[in-house]
């Protein structure tokens, strides 16, 4: 009898659990809609672009095409005269053998035709809530990233004051990055909400 009361609190533990994650990921994507934008024509004007920082090459050191695509999108703002300037945001992991994401993310720009001057870096963005609340003076901003990423930054943006649009960078068509970037994401996103709760 013990053992079946315990396999059952067990299951209603996890399914609490299942319900609090879900709940998470919904209430992010709803409050997103109309938000994020996948046409740059459609897409409101902001003086700044916030471009969420990744690294060109992943962690087993393979190519990051998620990179390629989000450089491809905050060019494309730019050209389009939806932004401009922009704030690259990332980290510089070089010391620990890894990447300076922003030197690649300005190289890459500059490639693209965006001028050096209108650059901007921030090497505190090493988390999604950093990259935010070093931009949320500003009032208003564009966020450059893939969509399950602004969906988050938006909900972020907002909390902060921030009146926030997203354009949407492509999705690479790598079935299995697509599978476990999408999987981090549900953690992220309870995360996110554990973030905003212990901060107050």
């Amino acid at each position: 009898m013990r053992k079946k009361k315990c396999r059952i609190l067990l299951l209603c533990l996890a399914t609490v659990l299942l319900i609090a994650i879900l709940s998470c990921y919904l209430l992010v994507s709803i409050n997103a809609k109309g938000k994020t934008f996948n046409d740059v024509q459609s897409i409101p004007y902001n003086e700044v672009g916030l471009l969420l920082g990744t690294s060109p090459i992943t962690s087993n050191g393979e190519h990051n095409y998620y990179f390629d695509e989000r450089i491809k999108a905050a060019a494309m703002l730019y050209h389009s005269g939806k932004i401009r300037r922009i704030i690259a945001s990332g980290g510089d992991y070089s010391s620990n053998g890894g990447c300076n994401e922003l030197m690649a993310m300005r190289d890459s720009l500059i490639k693209q035709g965006v001028p050096d001057s209108l650059v901007s870096l921030d090497y505190q963005g090493t988390r999604t809530l950093h990259s935010i609340t070093k931009v949320k003076d500003l009032g208003s901003i564009t966020i450059i990233s893939q969509k399950y990423h602004n969906e988050r930054a938006i909900y972020l943006a907002e909390h902060y004051g921030l009146q926030a649009v997203a354009y949407n960078a492509t999705m690479p068509n790598i079935a299995k990055k697509k599978i476990r970037n999408i999987s981090r994401e549900f953690l992220a996103r309870v995360k996110l909400f554990i973030d905003l709760v212990s901060s107050k």
